[in-house]
């Protein structure tokens, strides 16, 4: 680790180095001599002639072949400090490996040939892999939604108590939310492009010269490409560059992961807070350096805390997109830069979390039954109430004694600081005509929870389960967490 100059914590602390290598330098310059071998099957297999005499030959493409890996990099570093042009840079270092391919590299095409066709290639692999650590948090999140479905738990609107729900019914809200993710994120990857190579504006000019004017060869330029290079098809019409909208498109996906879990964190946090589940706490984890005993949600914090990065860089692609030029202006290059490798590493360090947070949580029974029976007696007013009118009581009449009653109750709660003693107040009341053990046998959690145990089971085997069987190949990974 450098000492002396700034280094970005994505790198060091957060992103995986499978998602690192992706944005890598080496990774770039690969998929650029890849596509200038497409580019020159695709002009040889099409024709390509002089004066009767191929342009190309199968020597010149096996040449290009072989150094397609061996990148001399000092070569193109010295090259551009004198050209100030990465793209020539590396054609000229790839010319010097390939000294008979030389002439024939790059031929007909712009930079954005190389730039943007690699940033779409780019893009689909770190999709990908997001793809496999999302499906895998859904994966987990599936399991301790059907451990505990059937757990009664205090339910929260407004960060007040409400009807009983069950863990594990709360779990599915977050799984639900990747879920929608998920689809978003299938249909983004699956329209990707690629540029393919339509010359400086986009109009194929330099293909005309090339092929004298043959509309029918040129047609075939592009899908020849998009085939050699693993996709369907190149989007139809373009100026220099893609449509920097993709950019967007693809920076909301991962907003929308990160606002998942930025949800689901801040749920954790609030429950570490109620002592109801905590996050996984590691044996000589230290929470504080003054307060000894804490346990602070430090993973789920860091999710939060990353999560609003990345929603917040979804901005730049978006305003990059609104403001390019006419067919090319180069005020996204710097921008592109960092908005989309660092929205990545962001959201790949988060899916990290996520597993590693789902995957080990903690949950405490005791505390969570403790804290529903405090204010369930509340929660059963409505049931006692229905006793009481088959005992013989007048509906209306009980309505304002339980209301009555109830407001008692908080009281000694919130100001005395007493137990809640709703079930003793309403057993004194004649007018309920109910004993304390006969108020005491409504007082089961589970006869609150309405459907939840049922809408889990529902929704992991109708929803969750199929997506998972469909990705089975993705499942099984387990995250490493830096720090």
């Amino acid at each position: 680790m450098s000492t002396d100059r700034y280094v970005s914590p994505l790198s060091e602390r957060y992103a995986s180095k499978e998602m690192q290598y992706i944005f890598s330098p080496d990774m770039k310059f690969r998929t650029w001599r890849k596509l200038w071998i497409a580019l020159a099957e695709t002009e040889k297999e099409l024709g390509l002639c002089q004066d009767g005499k191929p342009v190309i030959t199968d020597e010149q493409i096996e040449e290009l072949k072989a150094h397609a890996d061996d990148i001399n990099y000092e070569v193109a570093k010295a090259r551009e400090k004198e050209v100030r042009h990465d793209v020539m840079s590396h054609v000229y270092a790839y010319g010097q490996q390939c000294p008979k391919a030389a002439g024939i590299i790059h031929l007909g095409a712009t930079s954005c040939y190389v730039g943007d066709n690699t940033d779409i290639i780019v893009m689909r692999e770190a999709l990908r892999l997001v793809k496999k650590k999302l499906v895998n948090v859904m994966a987990c999140l599936e399991k301790f939604a059907d451990k505990y479905k059937s757990q009664p738990t205090l339910a929260f609107t407004h960060f007040q108590p409400a009807q009983p729900t069950t863990v594990g019914k709360r779990a599915t809200l977050w799984l639900q939310e990747f879920y929608l993710d998920l689809e978003d994120l299938d249909y983004v990857l699956d329209s990707l492009k690629l540029l393919g190579s339509k010359g400086t504006t986009g109009t194929q000019a330099s293909f005309l010269e090339l092929f004298a004017g043959d509309q029918e060869t040129i047609d075939k330029i592009d899908p020849m490409i998009a085939q050699k290079m693993g996709f369907a098809e190149c989007y139809p019409v373009s100026g220099q560059t893609y449509s920097r909208k993709v950019d967007t498109r693809v920076a909301n996906v991962l907003a929308g992961i990160a606002a998942s879990a930025h949800k689901m964190s801040n749920d954790i946090r609030l429950l570490q807070h109620l002592k109801e589940v905590e996050e996984p706490f590691e044996k000589s984890q230290i929470g504080s350096s003054a307060m000894a005993y804490k346990r602070n949600p430090m993973r789920s914090e860091r999710i939060a805390s990353l999560s609003r990065y990345v929603m917040i860089d979804a901005l730049n692609p978006a305003i990059t997109s609104a403001t390019q030029w006419f067919e090319r202006t180069l005020d996204d290059s710097a921008n592109k830069r960092l908005s989309i490798p660092e929205g990545f590493l962001a959201i790949d360090g988060i899916l990290d979390l996520c597993m590693n947070v789902v995957d080990g949580l903690v949950v405490y029974p005791k505390v969570i039954e403790k804290r529903l029976m405090s204010e369930l007696p509340f929660m059963a007013t409505e049931n006692i109430m229905m006793d009481a009118v088959k005992n013989g009581g007048n509906r209306q009449e009980l309505h304002e004694r339980i209301r009555t009653l109830s407001m008692q109750a908080g009281y000694n709660v919130k100001v005395e600081g007493k137990e809640n003693n709703l079930l003793e107040l309403i057993a004194a009341d004649p007018a309920f005509n109910l004993t304390l053990e006969e108020l005491q046998a409504t007082m089961d959690p589970s006869k609150y929870v309405g459907r939840s145990k049922e809408q889990v089971d529902n929704f992991l085997a109708n929803v969750i389960r199929p997506v998972l069987d469909a990705n089975k190949d993705l499942l099984g990974m387990t995250a490493e967490i830096n720090v």
